[in-house]
């Protein structure tokens, strides 16, 4: 049995730059981000201006300067400098504040006065962390009474299929269990990332489920879960003329919140609202 990771994946040493090539600037990156905004602007009070928002991880602050632009307080809180060196132009052009840190660091490095924001995003973070639910506990401590949370993370599920329809059956084979014997056959488990080198598989991809039931119990009520990218990344084989990008984003917003599609998505996202407080 592999030992298990026992530390938060963080980026550096010229990841950065692979970050914006191999994820931003392609036409997957580009297709999460196209969804995500639209269902941020959908799902989240951002008609409102100057909501004070944390970005818990926010890389390279693609989310950050979107939320800057429309007229939020956005702070920026990354632990790898390189990724806030490598943006701080941009960064500084919408006036995004940043803070060098993790979030298990936030409590200690944040103003006393400055603890809590009516909006805390957290995106692609939690699949690199070698304790999600732990960590994911310490930033709602930060969600403001009445504020919202936009978490999306790296589905375990999409892994699993990702992996047999690419014809990696031996490795499904020997890494995920079967149902009923040690481990529960839990979906995608066994294939997740060693946290090693440049490679970009998660360490701890996680089940819509287990993190849905996280939220209920800390309290928050879900509002919305969708699917990113719930087709994309399957799509192997030579398509007709026909099958268009564009077409496929009027496939992927059809069926990003509808059930059982959203399920499938490559990365889940979850909005959520913390309760005001009872007087």
């Amino acid at each position: 049995m592999a030992t298990p990771i026992q530390h938060d994946r963080h980026f550096s040493s010229g990841m950065a730059e692979k970050f914006a090539r191999n994820i931003y600037g392609t036409a997957k990156g580009r297709l999460r981000l196209k969804i995500l905004h639209e269902r941020m602007l959908a799902d989240l009070p951002l008609q409102q201006t100057g909501l004070r928002v944390l970005d818990a991880g926010g890389g390279l602050g693609q989310v950050s300067c979107w939320l800057a632009r429309k007229g939020h307080q956005v702070l920026l809180a990354e632990p790898a400098a390189e990724m806030l060196d490598y943006a701080a132009a941009r960064l500084q052009r919408y006036g995004v504040k940043t803070l060098v840190a993790s979030i298990q660091e936030l409590s200690h490095q944040l103003p006393e006065t400055s603890q809590t924001f009516d909006l805390v995003v957290c995106h692609a973070v939690l699949e690199w962390l070698h304790q999600p639910r732990e960590t994911l506990q310490e930033l709602l401590q930060h969600l403001a009474p009445g504020g919202y949370l936009s978490l999306m993370f790296f589905n375990k599920d999409a892994l699993l299929l990702a992996n047999i329809l690419r014809g990696n059956w031996q490795r499904v084979l020997e890494k995920v269990p079967e149902a009923g014997s040690e481990g529960k056959g839990i979906a995608g488990e066994g294939l997740g990332g060693k946290g090693r080198g440049k490679r970009l598989t998660p360490i701890s991809p996680l089940q819509p489920e287990e993190v849905i039931e996280w939220l209920k119990d800390a309290g928050l009520e879900i509002h919305s879960t969708t699917g990113v990218r719930v087709f994309n990344d399957y799509l192997r084989l030579k398509l007709p003329p026909e099958a268009t990008p564009q077409r496929l984003l009027q496939i992927e917003r059809r069926y990003c919140q509808q059930e059982p599609w959203w399920r499938m998505g490559r990365y889940i996202l979850i909005h959520a609202k913390k309760p005001e407080q009872v007087l």
